[in-house]
Formats: structure tokens, sequence, C-alpha cells
């Protein structure tokens, strides 16, 4: 189980190093780069919607941004070391209870239609796709969770 903590400015350079290596081999497959490797994480940090998850060190991150009537989950990424140790369930967890707390009851989010390992691991977590869109050059999946 990782710790986890809202973000601080200092944490900034790693959020971004972070998402390059959790993201960088979806590049070929969308030609470009994906979208949370030019996010303005700083913006992020200081607007107070990123979560880090850490062990000895940062190994995940969590954007949650709270819309009209529902929470987005911008992005979340886990280090490629710690893929595949309940760090993304865990944060995902942390996304439902902030929503909750924040009086939502329900989450929004979108991959991009290459990350294909998205397209199965969110329907595991109780997430539904609600459409296909293409948006700013990329093939959004769109899925929601009601709480």
């Amino acid at each position: 189980m990782a710790e986890l903590r809202l973000a601080t400015p200092e944490d900034v350079p790693v959020l971004v190093e972070l998402a390059r290596a959790a993201y960088v081999h979806y590049v070929p497959r969308i030609g470009r780069l994906p979208e949370p490797m030019t996010a303005d994480y700083g913006a992020a940090v200081r607007a107070g919607h990123t979560w880090v998850a850490e062990t000895e060190r940062i190994v995940g991150l969590l954007v949650l941004v709270p819309q009209a009537d529902h929470l987005l989950l911008e992005n979340v990424a886990v280090r490629p070391g710690a893929q595949g140790g309940g760090i993304g369930r865990q944060l995902l967890a942390h996304a439902e209870h902030e929503a909750v707390r924040l009086g939502f009851r329900e989450i929004r989010l979108y991959t991009n239609a290459a990350m294909t390992e998205n397209l199965a691991y969110y329907p595991r977590r109780g997430y539904v796709e609600t459409h296909r869109a293409d948006e700013d050059g990329f093939h959004r999946v769109f899925f929601t969770k009601h709480l």
C-alpha cells in the first residue's frame, strides 16, 4: 500500500518524469505524445487537483478536476516498475472517495483508443464506456462510473 497525499510544487519535476515513463510506450501507437506527457502539472498542483502515491518514492499520480455535475479523473498513472502492485487500484479508490467527499455521484474519465490495456482495465473497475469521439486530434474512449 502506498501513502497518498496532495502533490506539492516540489513534486512537479517528479510528476513530469513519472508521466513520461508511464506513457512513452504509447507514442508509437498514437503517433504523437499522449496528452498526459504534455500536461501542465504545475498548474494542476497549484489548483489542488493532484495526488501522489508514495512508497520509498513517488510511484503514482492522480489528477482529479471537479466539474459541475461530476468529478473528472483527468489522469491516473503508475511508474512502470510499480505497475501490477495495486497502486492504480488504490488511486482509483481514492478518486471515488474524493468524489463522494465532494458531493459527486459520478466519476468520468477518458482514455486514448490506442491504449488498449485501459479499455479492459476500467470496465474491470466498474467503469462503463459511454461513447467514443475524436477530440483535440486524439481518438478518445469515454467512461463513467456512478457511485
